[in-house]
């Protein structure tokens, strides 16, 4: 066991999407900083940011029928729509600016163009679907979208999905070219290794076990070096907490008073994926649904043409499920010592008021492989089982909160809780989630380091041409980085190469 405590100016834990991001911008504005990053899992990006532990939707509200409300009156709410739009330009605008600078390269390896869909059935759904298109499409955002209740136009579009279904019903959907597959976990990969190309010191295989304040307002940090079994401890003047699911826990142990009244309760999930090619074929969009009444936002099913190590699939869900752990490779003990004395009452009462949240959940645990295909076949009619597995995706831990809204709110998004002087911030929840990263770890450093903010402007400008304006409200300005993007990133929207799964 070693004694000696190591100094640094910044700490990340957790080798995710949003710790990458946080370096790499941190990189570009301060690269005389000294970071260092903590990570349990052998390399980056195998938890929550993996391609294989989400959906991989570059999450702009083109098919996210969840992201705009219907009012009393039948109109329609586009402002959390506009909101994740333009979040998700930020993104791009990042990630352009790192690849015409070198920084990362080969950008297909991690997002490709995809059409992006809202598919509904009934009179009901399909109004809804009508007043949201007209309502979206007077948004310059969401320029390029189409409408069609054509059952032969459908059969164009989505051809797989309209084979052998029988259209009793109304039927309609949107269609917008301008979508993107995301490959997170390639992404995450990338910008580590640029990351370790700018000196960043990457530790592998280091758990993170305690974070206390020291007397002189540093956060010293106890690591198990687990190839070692050593314990190490770590300083610093700022710490992020980047861990998905195992975040709280740790935010719980800085003892900073914005933890508490803060729980979370995890939420697994499933997909199933196609593994027959000529069926994947068939296919080329992400198709979104509507949640069934009473089921939760993040049930929305889709149908999502992906593309994972340079080959096309197909995956369909998301079913839920339930496990105790926050983290895939987490413990079952993690929810119940999440549960502390300032929050147990928080929890308590989510517990009371997500009753049909609860009974979702059983009910999705209880599914059979078949129940599940039957699900399926309301996207894809002729479905066969043996063409489909199931895969375990990763855990979600949705926050828990007290808000205006009462006690022990279930908030579906992402929280960022940062300490009153800027010298902790966790990145708590779920969806958008890594879609917005750069928005995110830019209110990161707003809050953390706003002496800093000034001398900052002209590079994050630099690297972010729409930063600190809407471009909802400027569409000359959108067009201009929405086609400098689509060039730096090959987001042209030809039908990438690809090898069949």
């Amino acid at each position: 066991m070693s004694n000696m405590t190591k100094k640094t100016d910044i700490i990340l834990i957790g080798a995710g999407v949003m710790s990458a991001t946080l370096g790499s911008l941190l990189k570009e504005l301060a690269p005389e900083w000294e970071i260092k990053v903590f990570e349990k899992l052998e390399k980056a990006g195998e938890e929550s940011s993996n391609e294989w532990n989400n959906a991989g939707t570059g999450h702009a509200a083109l098919c996210e029928l969840n992201y705009t409300t219907e009012k009393e009156d039948g109109s329609i709410d586009i402002n959390k729509a506009v909101k994740v739009n333009e979040q998700f330009q930020v993104s791009r605008q990042f990630w352009s600016y790192l690849v015409n600078s070198n920084l990362i390269s080969n950008p297909q390896d991690f997002i490709m163009p995809i059409p992006h869909m809202s598919f509904v059935e009934g009179e009901k759904n399909v109004q809804f679907l009508k007043n949201r298109f007209k309502a979206l499409t007077k948004n310059p955002l969401f320029k390029g979208m189409e409408y069609t209740e054509d059952p032969e136009k459908l059969k164009e579009w989505v051809p797989l999905i309209m084979e052998g279904r029988s259209v009793n019903e109304p039927i309609a959907a949107t269609k917008i070219d301008s979508g993107t597959d995301v490959n997170f976990g390639a992404l995450t990969r990338m910008l580590f290794e640029h990351l370790e190309r700018q000196n960043v010191e990457v530790n592998y295989r280091h758990q993170v076990e305690d974070i206390q304040r020291t007397s002189d307002g540093l956060w010293e940090l106890k690591i198990w070096n687990m190839a070692t079994g050593n314990i190490e401890r770590h300083t610093a003047k700022f710490v992020f907490i980047g861990g998905g699911g195992g975040s709280l826990p740790l935010l719980q142990k800085t003892g900073i008073p914005e933890s508490r009244h803060i729980g979370g309760f995890p939420v697994s999930g499933l997909f199933m994926v196609c593994k027959n090619p000529e069926v994947a074929e068939q296919h080329h969009a992400k198709v979104y649904g509507k949640a069934k009444v009473g089921a939760p936002p993040m049930s929305v099913p889709h149908l999502d043409t992906r593309f994972i190590d340079n080959k096309k699939t197909l995956l369909f869900g998301p079913f839920a499920g339930f496990s105790p752990k926050f983290l895939k490779t987490g413990s079952n003990l993690d929810l119940i010592g999440s549960v502390k004395p300032n929050n147990v009452i928080t929890m308590l009462a989510a517990g009371v008021k997500e009753m049909a949240l609860t009974k979702y959940l059983i009910q999705q645990v209880m599914l059979s492989n078949e129940q599940r295909m039957e699900e399926l076949r309301e996207f894809i009619p002729n479905a066969k089982s043996e063409d489909w597995d199931v895969v375990t995706a990763g855990q979600r831990v949705q926050v828990i909160k007290d808000t205006e809204a009462g006690k022990g709110t279930l908030q579906f998004g992402t929280e960022v809780v940062t300490a009153s002087d800027g010298s902790v911030a966790a990145l708590l929840g779920a969806s958008p989630g890594a879609s917005t990263a750069v928005h995110v770890m830019l209110e990161v450093l707003e809050r953390c380091f706003p002496e800093n903010m000034f001398k900052w402007q002209s590079k994050i400008q630099e690297m972010i041409p729409s930063y600190g304006v809407s471009l909802s409200d400027n569409p000359a300005l959108f067009e201009k980085v929405h086609t400098s993007t689509e060039q730096a990133l090959g987001l042209g929207g030809k039908e990438p190469a690809y090898i069949n799964a």
